[in-house]
C-alpha cells in the first residue's frame, strides 16, 4: 500500500512541476506498479484497451471531422451572432451549450463535439481559444448533473440505492443540483478564467507565417486571373493542352481547370479542380484558370472561339467562387533557391518544376521586385523566392530536395486548414445520428463513436485517413491510458478503504454535517488521482453503510459522492474531459489547480450545506 502511495505521490510532483511531459510521468508510474509486482502486466495494460479509450480516439476523428468539413464554424457563426462583441457573453453562451448537450449525452462526447466549434469561435473573436477550453470541460461536467444519464457515477449511485431496496433515481432526479451548479460555475469560471487562462498568441510565429490568402494577395494573383469557358464549337475541345501551346502563343499561363462533376448528389462536390498538365484534354464547359495581362487573354478568347467569363459570375448558376483560386486540392507555396541550386541560371521554362514535380510557377519575388508577366523565358537567381502552385502532395514532394530550396511553410499544414465545405452536411447528420444513438442509449456509447468516426473517414469528411489519424491527440490518450490502472493499485493494496474508513469513521460522531463533509471532500481528493467513476464506485457503499449506521437518509450523501467524483476540476486527469483540453488549450498541470481548484473547493462549501435542504436527512 505505502510504496503505491509512494508512486502516486511522486507521479503527482511530476504533473505539477510540469518538468517532464505528463504521458511519459504516467507511463514511468505505470513502469513502477509492475516492476513492485503491484500490478500484474495484464492489469496493467487494461488501461489502454478499455472503452474509455477507444471512445476517447473515435471523439477525436469525430471532433477533426466536424473542424475538416467547416461545419464547426458554421455552427461557431451561428453561436457568434448571438454573442455580438461581447466576450462574457459569448464565454456564457458556450458554457450553457455545452452543459445542456452534456446532459444528454456523455461528457467525453459533448466536449469532442464542441471542442472544434470552440476553437473557431475564439479565432473568430480574435480570442484565445485558452480561455474557453477548460470552461468547456468543466461545463460538460455540469451538463452532467442535469439528468440521471449525465455522468456514470449518477449511474452508479441509482444502481446501489435499487439494490438496497431504496427507490431509484428517476431522469430529471439531478436537475437541481445542475440548475444549482451551473450558475455557480459560470459566476466563479468567469474571473478565473480570464485572470489566469487567457494565453497571448505567439507574436514570432504569427510574424513568420502567411496565410494563403496573404500569399494570393501578395503576388497580386487576383488582379491577374481571368476565367475562359471552352464552349460547343471551341477550337479548344477535345486537344490536350500541349498541343495548343497557349504559353508560347499568347504568353499566357493556365492555372488550372474545373470541370463539373457527373453527380447531382447535395453531398458532394459539383465542381473538380484539376491542376493543368501537358496532357490534360479539355471538353466542352471546362472553366480555365488563366494568369496573363487582359490583352492577351482576350486575344486568346477571340482566337479559339472560348468564353471570357466575368469576374463577378461563377462556373454555377450560385456564386461560389466570385472568380477566386481555390485552395481544396491545389495549393500554393513560396519556395527560396539556394546560391548552389541547379535552378540558378536555369529558365523558368527549363526548370523542371512542371515535368519531375507536377508543379507550376506563378510568380517570382527578387529582393522587392515582383515578376509575375513572361515568366516562362525569365532567368531564375540565388535566393529568388518562386511562388509554386500545384497539389498539395506534390508541394510537400518539394520538401525532399533540401539541398536545392527550401518550401516556406508545412504545405501539408496548410491543405489541412482548408475546409471541405461540400461535406458539412455529411459531417451534421453523422454527428447528429451519433447524439441520437448515445442519447437513447440505441447501441452502447463506445459504438456509436466508432460508427461515427468510421463514417466520417468512409463519407469524404478528411482528404484521407491519414488526415484523420493526425487529429488524434495521442498524448492525452497516453495520459489516460496510463491513469487508469492506478485506481485498480490503490483498490488492490486496500489503500482507498483504509483512508476512506478511517475518515469516515472518525467524523460520523460529529453528526450527519461532519459526515457529509468527510465523505465529500475524501470522493473529491480521491478523484483528483483516479478516474471519477472509480471513485464513485469505491466511495458508494461507503457512504451508504455510513448512513444507515447512523440511522440517517442515503441519498444526500450519495448525491455528494457523485457530485463531487463528477465536479472535479483540479486535475487533467481525473476525468477524460479534461484531458481532451489539455492539448488544444496548451494547459499545464498548474493550469488545472489554479483554476479548478479554487472551484472544486467553492462546490464542495455549497453542496454539503445545499444537498441536505434537497434531500433531507
Amino acid at each position: 500500500m505505502f510504496i503505491t502511495l509512494i508512486i502516486l505521490t511522486v507521479a503527482t510532483v511530476f504533473f505539477v512541476t510540469g518538468k517532464i511531459r505528463s504521458d511519459l510521468v504516467a507511463l514511468c508510474a505505470l513502469i513502477l506498479l509492475m516492476l513492485f509486482d503491484i500490478l500484474t502486466p495484464a492489469e496493467a495494460l487494461a488501461g489502454f484497451s478499455s472503452s474509455i479509450i477507444i471512445m476517447m480516439i473515435g471523439l477525436f476523428v469525430v471532433g477533426g471531422g466536424i473542424f475538416r468539413t467547416g461545419l464547426a464554424n458554421v455552427i461557431s457563426r451561428k453561436i457568434l451572432t448571438l454573442a455580438g462583441n461581447s466576450q462574457t457573453r459569448l464565454f456564457v453562451l458556450v458554457m450553457l451549450v455545452t452543459a445542456t448537450i452534456g446532459g444528454f449525452i456523455s461528457n467525453t462526447g459533448t466536449v469532442a463535439l464542441m471542442l472544434p466549434i470552440v476553437v473557431s469561435l475564439a479565432t473568430a473573436a480574435n480570442t484565445s481559444p485558452s480561455r474557453f477550453l477548460m470552461p468547456l470541460a468543466f461545463a460538460s461536467s455540469m451538463g452532467g448533473m442535469l439528468t440521471l444519464i449525465g455522468t456514470p457515477p449518477n449511474l452508479v449511485i441509482d444502481s446501489a440505492l435499487r439494490e438496497a431496496g431504496f427507490q431509484g433515481l428517476s431522469f430529471f432526479s439531478f436537475l437541481p443540483v445542475g440548475l444549482i451548479c451551473l450558475p455557480l460555475g459560470i459566476v466563479a469560471l468567469g474571473p478565473l478564467s480570464k485572470i489566469f487562462l487567457t494565453k497571448n498568441k505567439n507574436a514570432s510565429e504569427t510574424k513568420k507565417s502567411k496565410s494563403l490568402g496573404d500569399l494570393a494577395n501578395e503576388y497580386q494573383l487576383s488582379q491577374n486571373l481571368f476565367r475562359v469557358r471552352s464552349i460547343p464549337g471551341s477550337a479548344l475541345t477535345g486537344k490536350k493542352l500541349q498541343e495548343l501551346k497557349i504559353p508560347k502563343r499568347y504568353n499566357i499561363n493556365v492555372l488550372e481547370i474545373r470541370r463539373r462533376a457527373n453527380n447531382h448528389n447535395p453531398f458532394l462536390k459539383t465542381i473538380n479542380q484539376k491542376l493543368a498538365g501537358p496532357e490534360t484534354v479539355i471538353i466542352e464547359n471546362d472553366v480555365l484558370y488563366l494568369s496573363g495581362s487582359f490583352e492577351q487573354v482576350r486575344l486568346f478568347a477571340a482566337e479559339n472561339k472560348v468564353d471570357m467569363i466575368d469576374m463577378h459570375e461563377s462556373e454555377e448558376e450560385a456564386p461560389a467562387f466570385a472568380g477566386k483560386l481555390r485552395f481544396d486540392e491545389i495549393g500554393i507555396a513560396e519556395v527560396v533557391v539556394f546560391p548552389t541550386s541547379r535552378l540558378v541560371n536555369q529558365s523558368a521554362r527549363n526548370s523542371g518544376f512542371r515535368e519531375k514535380y507536377r508543379v507550376n510557377i506563378l510568380g517570382i519575388r527578387r529582393k522587392k521586385k515582383y515578376i509575375l508577366q513572361d515568366l516562362k523565358d525569365e532567368k531564375i537567381q540565388s535566393s529568388d523566392v518562386l511562388l509554386v502552385q500545384g497539389e498539395w502532395n506534390d508541394i510537400a514532394r518539394l520538401t525532399e530536395e533540401s539541398a536545392e530550396w527550401v518550401v516556406i511553410g508545412q504545405p501539408l499544414t496548410e491543405a489541412s486548414k482548408i475546409t471541405l465545405d461540400h461535406k458539412a452536411p455529411l459531417a451534421a447528420i453523422l454527428m447528429i445520428g451519433m447524439v441520437v444513438l448515445m442519447g437513447f442509449n440505441v447501441v452502447p456509447a463506445v459504438t456509436a463513436v466508432m460508427m461515427t468516426a468510421v463514417g466520417m473517414v468512409l463519407t469524404g469528411c478528411f482528404r484521407n485517413v491519414e488526415e484523420a489519424y493526425k487529429t488524434i491527440n495521442w498524448e492525452s490518450v497516453v495520459l489516460i491510458g496510463a491513469m487508469l490502472p492506478m485506481s485498480s493499485a490503490i483498490e488492490k493494496t486496500g489503500a482507498t478503504e483504509h483512508i476512506s474508513r478511517g475518515l469516515v469513521e472518525g467524523l460520523g460522531s460529529f453528526g450527519p454535517m461532519a459526515l457529509m463533509a468527510g465523505i465529500y471532500f475524501a470522493t473529491s481528493f480521491l478523484t483528483l488521482f483516479i478516474s471519477n467513476t472509480a471513485t464513485a464506485v469505491l466511495f458508494t457503499p461507503i457512504a451508504l453503510r455510513s448512513a444507515l449506521e447512523i440511522g440517517i437518509s442515503p441519498y444526500p450523501l450519495l448525491f455528494g459522492v457523485t457530485v463531487a467524483a463528477s465536479m472535479c476540476f483540479a486535475s487533467p486527469f481525473s476525468t477524460p474531459p479534461n484531458a481532451l483540453v489539455m492539448s488544444a488549450g496548451q494547459y499545464t498541470f498548474m493550469d488545472y489547480v489554479k483554476v479548478g481548484l479554487p472551484l472544486q473547493i467553492l462546490f464542495g462549501i455549497v453542496m454539503v450545506l445545499v444537498l441536505p435542504l434537497l434531500w433531507p436527512y
